[in-house]
């Protein structure tokens, strides 16, 4: 009777040599050790919050902060700040651990700003009360000591309001960048957005704010190494 050859290897060693041959031919690079090919993420652009100081729809400082939004160069952000008027009236009581939400949401925006413009106008030589409100709520917050910010007056005859913003501003710690702190070079019937836009002088004093600021943000994002 003829007998079968015995065989060279082991059955089981000879299995485990085949399984270990294809896992090893049909094995993948590790991923984390292989380079990426995804460019490095991108720093998130800096931030402007731009707070027009009166609740008139057609005010000249609403079309101030549209027109900043529209004419921000490309490395800059600008966000419009619409809760003004939904501000409770100033009252230390309410300034606990949990304010408003209201004020929550405003000393949040104001947080994650890089920088402040503001535009206010200007009610019998004085700020109006919803802005100095506003302001009032953020007296006591962490959050805006430091901000750099800037003042664009929409109006050449009104120098009170401006020079009360100031001297407010600097009591609460602002950073006033004096480039980015001017007044239009408008006389006459008060310019609205589409004129803000298209008339080179306006748009360009609007377009040398947002560079003062945008470069101050930058300077501040240095220096905190961010």
């Amino acid at each position: 009777m003829d007998r079968k050859p015995a065989p060279l290897v082991p059955d089981g060693v000879q299995q485990t040599y085949s399984v270990r041959t294809r896992s090893h031919l049909h094995s993948t690079p590790d991923r984390e050790s292989a380079p990426s090919l995804r460019p490095p993420a991108s720093p998130p652009l800096p931030l402007l919050l731009a707070i027009a100081g009166s609740l008139r729809a057609a005010s000249s400082n609403v079309a101030v902060v549209a027109a900043a939004r529209a004419l921000a160069p490309p490395e800059l952000e600008v966000v419009v700040y619409e809760g003004l008027g939904d501000l409770p009236h100033f009252n230390p009581d309410l300034d606990t651990e949990s304010p408003p939400a209201a004020v929550q949401d405003l000393r949040r925006r104001v947080g994650e700003a890089d920088a402040l413009l503001i535009s206010s106008p200007e009610y019998a030589h004085g700020i109006p009360g919803v802005m100095k409100n506003a302001l009032d709520w953020l007296v006591a917050s962490l959050e805006f000591p430091g901000k750099p910010v800037g003042l664009v007056n929409a109006s050449a005859a009104s120098t009170h309001a401006q020079a009360a913003l100031e001297e407010v501003l600097r009591t609460m710690s602002a950073d006033l960048v004096a480039e980015a702190c001017v007044t239009l070079p408008w006389t006459g019937a008060k310019p609205d957005l589409a004129r803000m836009i298209e008339h080179p002088p306006l748009s360009g004093a609007i377009r040398g704010v947002l560079q003062a600021l945008a470069a101050r943000a930058a300077q501040a994002r240095a220096a905190c190494g961010g």
